[in-house]
This record gives structure tokens, sequence and C-alpha cells, in this order.
């Protein structure tokens, strides 16, 4: 997919909420599936900037105005969650008015998933006056532990009392499980002299892996657009940013990308192919990629931001076969942890990569703020200095530029290093 240049958008405050009527809420309701000790209390609260690790909301929703086109994608994993399962069935008719969301319990594997999914979807229902096949349901946490819907029922009144036009910091914060850094991204454009906009929330910091969707996303935009072209949009868009995110090979059960399009723009309906539509797709590369990079930064346990870029490919799907490779390799993702400039790691990648391309033709740069140095050539080492490697490596963004021939082919994948941390923090993850 050919994206031009993201100009003339505005990158805004608000995130699922920056977009004109659409309110949001997040609450505790308490689904918390170990009590936690004081010491760790004040641990989750130093490293997480959270409120309190024991009263961090657990329940999120979002509402719309009026009813919304919607479009969604999910995990290929054979393994779905419940509310997959459920939201597919909702939004056949590519419409929507809200979204319920808990973390904690994934309600995955359970024999009672789609029951308790089905209920949270008629509580949120009943308490706003709504149909309940008009409500996406998404579940993120455990997998495999049977989800009480006890406390979601009992925290559904205050939840949606609670729902204001500037309630994003609460609903993105009930959706964190690992994540350690907030994920919210917002733009406003033009469409035909009207005033647009899209703003984004998600999570994601470990089981990240592209296919499909590797994270719980929620797009919110006040464009008025067809569920046809809003699902076409969503479904390329997530090709060239979230499906380019590793973290660690793994992809989740519950993987969901959703965006709900409520019109209150009052743009000229996008109903075709045209200019238009090239700026909402744009518009809604611009939010999903640099959330697809704020969720690699914040991989769990990750130090560093890796962004490799595959230039001179044949095609963009050999290019981002590269990329790909290069972001998932455990042994280079170790090597950027301690910042050594091993590039035979990286040609190792290159070369298992699974794609058509000459290797001698293979050009390999590293680079971040504090410069940039040419490592290989021509598929063989250069000279270069180690001392200027670890200073370049030392940052936390981190550049790996490759070429691989004189073709027009490029992509770019997003991952981040690999630490001591990630096994810390799922070697006990459910215990």
């Amino acid at each position: 997919m050919e994206l031009k240049e993201v100009k003339n958008i505005k990158f805004v405050d608000g995130g699922v909420c920056a977009s004109k009527g659409f309110r949001a809420n997040g609450i505790h309701c308490g689904l918390a599936h170990k009590p936690l000790t004081d010491t760790e209390e004040n641990s989750a609260v130093a490293n997480n900037a959270l409120p309190s690790a024991k009263k961090k909301n657990d329940l999120a929703l979002i509402v719309a105005d009026k009813e919304c086109t919607a479009a969604a994608v999910y995990t290929t994993n054979k393994v779905k969650g419940a509310p997959i399962l459920v939201t597919k069935e909702h939004i056949k008719n590519g419409t929507a008015k809200a979204v319920i969301v808990n973390s904690v319990n994934a309600n995955t594997c359970n024999a009672d998933g789609v029951e308790k999914a089905e209920k949270m979807c008629s509580l949120v229902a009943d308490e706003i006056g709504i149909d309940e096949n008009d409500v996406i349901v998404a579940s993120t946490g455990v997998i495999g532990q049977v989800l009480p819907i006890e406390p979601i029922a009992d925290g559904m009144k205050e939840l949606a009392k609670g729902l204001t036009y500037d309630g994003n910091a609460r609903a993105v914060e009930a959706i964190m499980t690992t994540d350690t850094q907030v994920k919210e991204v917002a733009v406003q454009f033009e469409l035909g002299g009207k005033t647009c906009t899209i703003g984004g929330m998600l999570k994601g910091s470990g089981m990240i892996h592209p296919n499909m969707a590797t994270t719980l996303t929620f797009i919110t935009t006040d464009v008025d657009i067809s569920a046809e072209l809003l699902q076409r949009a969503l479904s390329d868009v997530v090709k060239i940013t979230l499906n380019r995110v590793s973290v660690d090979g793994d992809t989740s059960t519950n993987d969901m990308v959703c965006v709900l399009a409520n019109g209150i723009a009052e743009n000229i309906p996008v109903t075709k192919e045209n200019e238009d539509f090239e700026k909402f797709v744009n518009a809604l590369y611009a939010v999903m990629m640099n959330l697809a990079r704020k969720m690699a930064r914040d991989g769990e346990g990750a130090t560093k931001l890796i962004e490799c870029v595959c230039h001179g490919a044949d095609t963009e799907k050999t290019a981002e076969i590269v990329a790909k490779s290069v972001i998932t390799s455990s042994l280079f993702k170790a090597a950027m942890f301690g910042e050594d400039a091993n590039w035979g790691r990286i040609l190792c990648a290159v070369g298992y990569a699974d794609a058509d391309f000459d290797i001698n033709k293979v050009d390999v740069s590293i680079g971040s703020a504090n410069g940039f140095i040419d490592v290989c050539k021509d598929g063989a080492g250069v000279e270069f200095s180690e001392e200027k490697a670890k200073e370049i490596l030392s940052e936390e963004e981190i550049l790996i530029d490759i070429s691989i021939g004189d073709g027009a082919g490029y992509a770019v994948a997003w991952g981040c290093d690999l630490t001591y941390d990630y096994v810390k923090i799922n070697g006990d993850y459910r215990s």
C-alpha cells in the first residue's frame, strides 16, 4: 500500500475523546487476579506512574453520541477470546455505538466466555439505553481464568455515570496490563473545508507480533465515511503499522483493532476512493503508525525502540519480510540491549528472511540521534569505530538501515531490545 507524505495534519490531545461526539470513562471495579503487598504497590506506583496499583482502573467504556459506522480487524490466532466472537457478530451490519473493555482477565478458553462477553454488552445497553448489538466488547489479561461478571455488573452504573468528553485518560488506564506508558494519539485535518479528527488509544506491551492486529486498539473519528471504505482503510493501514511491530514473537488470542466513525464533522460523505478518502487514510496512518511506535518502545522490559528500514527491494513485500526478520531476531535484540554493534546478527537475520535477493548487494548502517555509521557493504563488513558505534547505540531510539539492491520496494518495521526484565515480567505474570 502506498501512502503520500503525511502532511497538513495537526497532532492534538484527547485520544479517543479528541473526535467530536465521543465520551469515555474508566473505573476500578476490582478484577485484580492477585493481591498486592504494600511494597509491590509502592513499586508499581513509582514505576508506572499510576495513582494506585491496587485501585488501577480495570474497566473502560467509550460511547458515541450517535450511531457510528464501524470496522475491525482481529487476531489470526486459532484460539480466539470470547469477546472477539461476540464483537464479530455485533458489527456484521457495519454499525456500533459503544465499546466496553476490561483488563486483568482475557475471558479466553472459558466454557462460559461468550455468555460473559454478551452479558457485558447487555449491561452497557441497559445502563445507557442502546441495543446490545451496538456494543463492541474486548478483554485483555490472563488467559484461561473464568471472568467474574459481578464486579463488572456492580461497577456499570458508576462507569456510565462518569462518561465525559475528556474521559480518555481514565479509559486508557483501564486497558493497561504490563504497559508502563500511556499510548494515545490524535490528529486533526481538513476534508472539504471541515475540520476532522481521528483519535486512538492502544494497549500492548507483551505478546506482540505481526499477525492481523497485535494489540487492543480503539480508534474514534468524527468523519462521515461509509462502513465499506472504513473497513478498507483500516485493513490496509493495519498491515503497514501494527502488523509491522514485534516485541516477542507471540501473537495474542484477543488482538483487535476497531474504528468508530460518527460523521459529526459534517464533511461530504466519503463513499468513493477519491482525494478525501486518501486524506482520511493518511490521517489514519499517522495515528496508527505513532501508536505502533509507542507500543514497540514500551515492549515488556524494553529500554530501546528499534526502527528497521529496508529499501532497494524488488517489491514492498520483500522489503517487509527482511525488515521483520531483523526486528524479530532474539540475538539481534539482545545485542541492542548490550549496545553491541554486532552487525553479523543483522546480516544473519537478513539472510534467513524468506525472500529472494542478492546477499552480495546488501548494505547495513546503524544510526541514532548520535550519528550514523556503515557496518556492512556488499554483504561484507567494513571498518568502523566501536567507540562511535557504542555512542550511537546508547540512545533510546535506534535506526537500522538496510539496502538490498536498487529496486523501488521499501518497508519499515518496529521492535525493541530483549532484556532481563522481559523474563522477570513473564516469569510471574499470573502468580
